[in-house]
């Protein structure tokens, strides 16, 4: 058996945000322990510490931060998990986690590609991608895909796979940064600027002129009452995210679209990625192969020490970030 610490430190939630949690509202501790790596940073989390009803229980206060974690058994009583071997799952935001292999997500066994790509294009983010726009956007060869926060862990994966698929690609993304990210690294066809000074309707239609057939939706908001009033007929919009909206309580009002899919005979949908966990390993092996190919790009952030934990999701939520956000803790 490896040695290990006697104690592992964590993050845990300190008291319960109103809207995008921020630093204050974590608090570290230390807990005794009943080869570390990475934590992700994701989008959702911002939910899971929500008081409002969402797809998971709210994380308590006083509990440890619930993230997706990648790391090394260090001790096992299972069968199915040996010592040395790397694993994915919700382990939280802590140095060494004691979990039962429902927090399991998969057994990493792709080793000749960075274990931190579990945790983002092969691992929540990339599947997210997959299985959101092959099945619930059901792409065809020459539609014109369009992708709010383009840029992002999820939605630059999803403008690769549709033009992969023989679609067009428009990506949404906010600043020059980005956008140039968008068309350099991740091959879009076009990428529009929200925060430029001509408006987003306006970019949309030079863009889209022939309508959208395919919209992944990440924001909600304005961004994407302009995209689907632009649907094409027959047009798919898969409902990712919503990080555009900072309360839901109460929610937000917006344009009624229900006549313009009628008349569109569109389809919404929306999409969780734990509905496919008995498909991951069918995303994860076509994905590692266009990694390895470089057919599919990928960006990653990485910061080194556990107290980066804290803030990183306000960072996320202003958009600081380059790439897929993950805290190192041990090399």
């Amino acid at each position: 058996m490896t040695n290990y610490p006697k104690v592992t430190r964590q993050i845990v939630l300190k008291s319960r945000p109103a809207g995008i949690p921020q630093a204050e509202n974590f608090d570290f501790a230390e807990a005794k322990i009943p080869e570390l790596a990475d934590l992700s940073v994701d989008p959702a989390m911002r939910g899971w510490v929500s008081a409002v009803a969402n797809y998971s229980t709210p994380v308590g206060i006083g509990e440890v931060m619930r993230s997706f974690a990648s790391g090394k058994v260090v001790a096992s009583k299972h069968k199915d998990y040996a010592e040395g071997e790397s694993v994915t799952g919700l382990f939280g935001w802590q140095e060494y986690a004691v979990v039962d292999t429902g927090a399991i997500t998969r057994k990493v066994t792709e080793t000749d590609l960075p274990l931190s790509l579990s945790l983002g294009v092969l691992g929540v983010n990339g599947i997210t991608a997959y299985f959101g726009l092959l099945d619930n956007g059901l792409p065809r060869p020459g539609d014109t895909v369009v992708v709010s926060t383009a840029a992002g862990a999820v939605g630059s994966a999803v403008g690769q796979i549709a033009k992969l698929m023989g679609c067009r690609t428009v990506g949404i993304a906010g600043g020059p940064t980005k956008t140039k990210l968008c068309l350099d690294e991740f091959g879009y066809a076009v990428a529009l600027d929200y925060k430029a000074d001509r408006s987003i309707d306006e970019q949309l239609a030079v863009a889209c002129p022939n309508g959208v057939d395919v919209y992944f939706d990440n924001t909600s908001g304005p961004i994407s009452d302009a995209v689907l009033a632009r649907l094409s007929i027959g047009a798919r919009v898969v409902i990712c995210g919503t990080a555009s909206v900072v309360s839901w309580n109460p929610p937000p009002l917006g344009p009624r679209v229900e006549r313009h899919i009628l008349v569109k005979r569109a389809r919404m949908s929306g999409f969780l990625i734990f509905d496919y966990q008995h498909r991951y390993m069918e995303a994860v092996k076509r994905l590692a192969e266009w990694v390895r190919d470089g057919k599919l790009r990928y960006r990653e952030e990485i910061s080194d020490g556990i107290e980066h934990c804290p803030r990183a999701i306000a960072e996320l939520y202003r958009g600081e970030n380059l790439g897929k956000r993950l805290i190192r803790l041990q090399h």
